[in-house]
């Protein structure tokens, strides 16, 4: 595959990189979570209409619906239980389960998933 600048000259994917490290925010988290999504089969796409990272889904668009959506977060990060309880509500409202995606330095990531139910 070949990516062009906005000048439409060639770039290598070490260029695409630093550009995406200097233009997204915590760039590097997210693109381990999404390698590593994606070296596990799953159809990984933006999830900003969900308010997320990612949709995942299992084959992919048009064929299912995505059944997750993942945050990135960084080991060191602290969450709220008001942030959970937010994603938790969104994720049930669009019927899909809610992971966060924790990266921590040279390890795969890890993923903590959640289910709601009514009490």
């Amino acid at each position: 595959m070949r990516v062009l600048n906005t000048d439409g000259a060639e770039i290598s994917f070490n260029q695409l990189f630093k550009i995406c490290q200097r233009d997204y925010k915590d760039f590097d988290s997210k693109y381990i979570v999404y390698k590593n999504l994606r070296d596990k089969g799953h159809v990984v796409l933006p999830g900003i209409k969900f308010g997320c990272d990612f949709a995942v889904y299992e084959r992919g668009p048009g064929i299912d619906h995505a059944p997750y959506l993942v945050q990135v977060v960084e080991y060191k990060d602290k969450l709220s239980a008001t942030y959970v309880v937010l994603s938790g509500r969104l994720a049930t409202t669009v019927r899909k389960k809610f992971i966060i995606a924790i990266v921590e330095k040279e390890k795969p990531p890890k993923y903590l998933a959640f289910e709601w139910w009514k009490a």
